[in-house]
């Protein structure tokens, strides 16, 4: 107990005192959103995967789909990689970052707002990511309840407030930059925390060729009759895997805390160099996660899914640890959590004050009262996540556990397509942005009401019906900009003329090295 409350001290004194030397970066609206605009790429890189990857990805769906598919888990982490993380990178980096400096756009609905020249566009933006950003934020906590029940005699709630007031202070003191070198910390604690936690637990089923063997006669008749399917290749359900992997994949591209760190990087060869760490990073920490989680069936005379559910498969796996061990794990799943929590709450706040509250609500917000206004919002939303979290936990209020569940497929579903043919289509319309808005949220939404039962089996998943969104909006933002009027021919020509000075800029720089 000792060891575990030691690390426990230093961690949350390293993020603090972190959140307090940031203080100067944190003065006006860039430096506090932003970082300035000149993040370089290491911490860039970890601060999109340490906010891609939550004590969710490694309590929840590490032990879900870990479960429900066996070792081929793995390929939703290798699609994280490939898909989540160096595509994004290479697809959305550099345009991203060029295009909304250009607009002098700081968020998501800012950006909306500016490349179709729609007020309420930006202002529909900031409704659907304050409604699901929120539960999305409550659910980071889940995944500590079995932990630090296994590891701590502590109450959860107590757990729960601890780690939002620590978070809140030092993203309250530092903003954008704080949250970043702390990522980086984080993410490093991650890497190393997964590495070891895969070792012990093969090492205590007598190696890697040995869990797999006897991965291999494990069998489930109720989830398909073939001998060693856990074992295998792909698992024995390949099309809902491959929603598992879009889901959470492709989702990275729509979501406003990922796309934001593109915002925020200090410049184009950054770019280039965090594309390949952000890429090895979620290789070793998703593809780790899910691979760990393919092995839980080995304990399955330990696990009672019906009565705990998939929550409980990670943390009975771990159990068994050594205590030095059973603090890594502690402060892995805190790290995760904690970076996450952060990027939600800063992204909340900004949208919620640049673009609902300055000048449609308040007029003439100067620079010092924006920053106030988003660090009084981040006690706001911390708060409110904590209630939903300890309500949860407390009732078992299924509601907001499926609410959480479809924020990441609403959100991403709406934005994505939007955010990427506005970034490289000049005839993406308003309208369209419009209709992916509605559709997206709208679908989602009746996964969870009494309409899903008309939906089709496949769709009535809120993973599949997550990717789908996406897949959809890729397919109808076209449709409809070909399908409606021509956007404003000079808004447009603005907007990518970013691009032209670009090339310009590095022929001549070209020219003069030459």
């Amino acid at each position: 107990m000792g060891i575990k409350l030691g690390m426990l001290l230093v961690f949350f004194a390293v993020m603090v005192g972190i959140g307090l030397y940031c203080r100067k970066h944190a003065t006006d609206v860039s430096g506090f959103v932003l970082g300035g605009r000149s993040v370089g790429p290491w911490l860039t890189a970890f601060a999109y995967g340490t906010s891609y990857f939550s004590a969710v990805v490694f309590v929840g769906y590490a032990g879900q789909f870990g479960w429900k598919y066996g070792i081929a888990a793995t390929w939703a982490g290798i699609g994280n990689a490939i898909l989540g993380s160096l595509l994004a990178w290479v697809v959305l980096g550099r345009r991203t970052r060029i295009m909304t400096q250009h607009l002098d756009s700081a968020t998501m609905p800012e950006f909306f707002g500016k490349r179709f020249g729609s007020r309420s566009l930006k202002v529909a933006a900031s409704v659907i990511i304050f409604i699901f950003l929120i539960p999305y934020t409550a659910s980071l906590y889940n995944g500590l309840s079995r932990l630090f029940g296994m590891a701590f005699d502590i109450d959860y709630s107590v757990c729960v407030v601890v780690m939002a007031v620590l978070t809140g202070v030092y993203v309250i003191a530092g903003g954008y930059m704080a949250t970043a070198i702390n990522d980086f910390i984080q993410g490093i604690i991650m890497i190393f925390g997964i590495v070891a936690v895969i070792a012990a637990v093969l090492n205590s089923q007598g190696g890697f060729l040995a869990a797999l063997e006897g991965l291999a006669q494990v069998s489930d008749p109720e989830v398909s009759a073939a001998p060693g399917v856990f074992a295998s290749f792909f698992g024995p359900a390949p099309l809902n895997l491959l929603g598992v992997v879009v889901l959470t994949s492709l989702g990275t591209w729509g979501l406003p805390q990922m796309v934001q760190k593109f915002y925020a990087i200090k410049s184009e060869k950054a770019i280039d160099t965090g594309t390949v760490i952000s890429t090895l990073f979620a290789v070793i920490v998703a593809g780790g996660c899910y691979f760990l989680g393919g092995f839980g069936r080995l304990f399955s005379g330990q696990i009672d899914i019906a009565a705990n559910g998939y929550d409980s498969v990670i943390p009975t796996m771990l159990s068994g640890l050594p205590d030095v061990l059973l603090a890594v794990v502690v402060v892995l799943v805190l790290s995760a959590s904690m970076s996450t929590l952060s990027s939600l709450v800063l992204t909340s706040s900004s949208t919620l004050t640049l673009d609902l509250l300055k000048d449609h609500v308040w007029k003439d917000m100067d620079q010092k009262r924006q920053v106030f206004v988003m660090r009084c919002l981040i006690v706001v939303f911390i708060a409110i996540s904590v209630v939903l979290a300890i309500i949860q936990y407390r009732s078992n209020v299924t509601f907001i556990a499926q609410l959480m569940g479809v924020s990441w497929g609403a959100l991403a579903g709406a934005f994505l397509a939007p955010f990427l043919f506005g970034l490289y289509w000049k005839r993406a319309t308003k309208a369209a942005c419009w209709t992916s808005f509605l559709f997206s949220t709208v679908f989602m939404l009746a996964v969870i009401s009494p309409l899903k039962s008309v939906l089709p089996a496949l769709l009535q998943s809120p993973i599949n019906a997550g990717a789908f969104c996406m897949v959809a909006g890729l397919v109808i933002v076209p449709l409809v900009s070909l399908c409606t009027a021509k956007p404003d021919r000079a808004l447009v020509e603005d907007a990518f003329s970013c691009y032209d000075e670009k090339v310009l800029v590095r022929q001549s720089q070209a020219l003069g090295d030459k």
